[in-house]
């Protein structure tokens, strides 16, 4: 339950500090007194989006504190699992909003991201607003409903999975099966790469092997002559060469080296430089047998080159880009092949999911035709119960069909429908078509009534449940809002007496006004002050004697009522 509420800064409000106790409590107050702004608070503290206008005037933050009172130990681990642990079974909220727009929430001191906290504030409070009865004209709404009163979410999740499979295969499926002719082309420019690289067979670096025999085979001529040249001189030239001139020296030297030791070495230097001239000869006379020039093979080696330069074009800087962007498109072009086989296997699978998820929502449609015609049953004795004896009620649900065929979504196959038929005689419609205000006020409450059967919600709050009732059928909202107060904790924010009257806790919000400032107070009223407040909501601007023994006898009746 909702211990305590600690406002500061929040519009009219410059600080407030509410305790709360259980059962039914109502919120009355003057109009444009705060009431309203007092549901934004406890919005902003359950981490709901708030705008920073929310901020007082002058101000330059506004903050919100709600502590909540956990016994329930399914929700203490639920909480649990999210991270919050609750000290001494209490559960400390604190928000604080700046005029920048930066938002900071705490959960026992802790900070914790705003989705968490709503996420685990939906376990503790349920907020009915003022807008809220206008679900009851979405058809989706009711659904939802169903479900809830059913138990039926794990059933839900259990056909989800199988609906969120079968969207993957079907996109998957899709996507493969899009622009098979762009594909196609695909395929066979890939193709024509592919071999038009393995046609080529080449080998890394022999671009440069080829080059370098291509330079050799142009600068022949320049090669030939040179060495030639270089032979002559030195061994095989027509007149004497430098091999002859040596031998004749060395000749000479050795003739006379008997004479002149000294001579001797040089002889023998001489004979290490014939030997050296001998080799180098031989070693050039080589290379000019072996060197015949062939213009094929240096048309062969253009021709090589040119093919190689124009795969460099296309495909990549060096040979082993080129390789590489032929087996990169092998890849592609193996995986384009493979999806025949691939759009094969993914219909198989649709299949087999399709039919589980047939098979789901066939059994939770049938759950939901067992659930309906209970929720239907509950929910027409708490109408009467409202004062709307003649109301029928029904639950309509039928398969969602689509040009023929049953379509699935998310929820399921079904399409659910409140149906309502006000007056004896008249047709059920669709409760778009007929229900009033007051009447959707109704019904919303017996909905919420019979739904809090099924959740562990502690406290509920109705802003203004009581919108388009008078009379007698706001005596009968009063007494079901105080029913529901005996098993947990329900406020209503109400501007009628019958309801104001029939709570165990009564609080007023006032608005006071200076020349300077505006500020909302919020007051737990004793019994006399019950009394007045009950009188001015009754009489209006002027309270009488008349108007609080009114009020006194209204508050005497519903005691009575409440001990019945």
């Amino acid at each position: 339950m909702l211990k305590e509420l600690h406002i500061k800064n929040i519009a009219v409000i410059d600080e407030v500090h509410i305790e709360f106790s259980d059962g039914f409590s109502v919120l009355t107050g003057e109009t444009g007194a705060g009431k309203s702004i007092l549901i934004d608070s406890i919005n902003m503290a359950l981490g709901k989006r708030v705008s920073h206008d929310l901020i007082r005037t002058g101000c330059d933050k506004a903050t919100v504190n709600a502590c909540f009172e956990v016994t329930n130990s399914t929700i203490l681990e639920a909480l649990s699992d999210m991270g919050i642990e609750a000290e001494d079974g209490l559960i400390t909220i604190s928000r604080q909003l700046t005029l920048d727009g930066k938002s900071t929430c705490r959960v026992n001191g802790i900070i914790m991201p705003l989705a968490v906290v709503r996420e685990a504030t939906a376990l503790l409070i349920d907020i009915h607003g003022q807008s809220d009865n206008r679900m009851l004209l979405d058809p989706h709404s009711h659904l939802d409903f169903l479900d809830s009163f059913g138990n039926l979410l794990d059933s839900l999740e259990e056909y989800k999975a199988s609906y969120k499979e079968m969207k993957t295969i079907t996109k998957e499926i899709d996507g493969l099966s899009s622009n098979l002719e762009e594909k196609q082309r695909r395929l066979d420019l890939l193709t024509f790469q592919i071999d038009e690289i393995n046609a080529a067979k080449l080998k890394v670096g022999e671009d440069e092997e080829l080059e370098t025999k291509r330079d050799y085979l142009y600068n022949m001529e320049s090669i030939v002559s040179g060495a030639g040249a270089a032979y002559g001189a030195l061994y095989g030239g027509e007149e004497y060469s430098a091999y002859d001139l040596l031998r004749q020296a060395e000749r000479s030297l050795s003739g006379i080296s008997q004479f002149l030791p000294a001579l001797s070495d040089c002889a023998e230097r001489l004979d290490s430089i014939i030997a050296e001239t001998e080799d180098i000869s031989s070693e050039i006379n080589n290379c000019l047998s072996n060197s015949d020039f062939s213009m094929a093979e240096l048309d062969s080696i253009e021709e090589r080159l040119d093919t190689i330069g124009n795969l460099k074009r296309k495909y990549g800087n060096t040979i082993e880009e080129i390789i590489n962007y032929g087996k990169t498109a092998e890849l592609e072009a193996s995986s384009i092949e493979q999806c025949d086989s691939k759009l094969e296997e993914l219909h198989l699978r649709l299949s087999d999911v399709n039919a589980q998820l047939e098979q789901k929502a066939n059994i939770l449609t049938q759950k939901r035709l067992s659930v309906a015609k209970e929720l239907e049953a509950r929910i027409s004795t708490e109408l009467e119960e409202l004062d709307m004896p003649k109301v029928r009620f029904s639950i309509t649900l039928c398969d969602r069909i689509t040009d023929g065929n049953i379509t699935y979504t998310n929820t399921g196959k079904d399409n659910v429908e409140f149906l309502l038929s006000t007056n004896p005689g008249e047709a059920l419609k669709p409760m778009s078509k007929i229900a009033s205000g007051g009447e959707l006020s109704r019904i919303m409450l017996a909905i919420k009534t019979v739904l809090s059967d099924t959740d562990d919600i502690d406290t509920m709050i109705f802003d203004e449940i009581d919108t388009g009732v008078s009379g007698r059928a706001a005596q009968k909202i009063a007494e079901k809002l105080s029913c529901l107060g005996k098993n947990r904790q329900v406020f209503s924010i109400t501007h009628l007496a019958q309801i104001a009257g029939m709570a165990d806790n009564h609080y007023l919000i006032k608005k006071t006004s200076t020349d300077a400032s505006t500020s909302t107070s919020v007051t737990a009223l004793d019994s006399d002050g019950r009394v007045d407040e009950l009188a001015r909501i009754i009489g209006g601007v002027t309270v009488t004697d008349l108007t609080r023994r009114s009020a006194l006898e209204m508050l005497e009746m519903a005691k009575k009522i409440k001990e019945q």
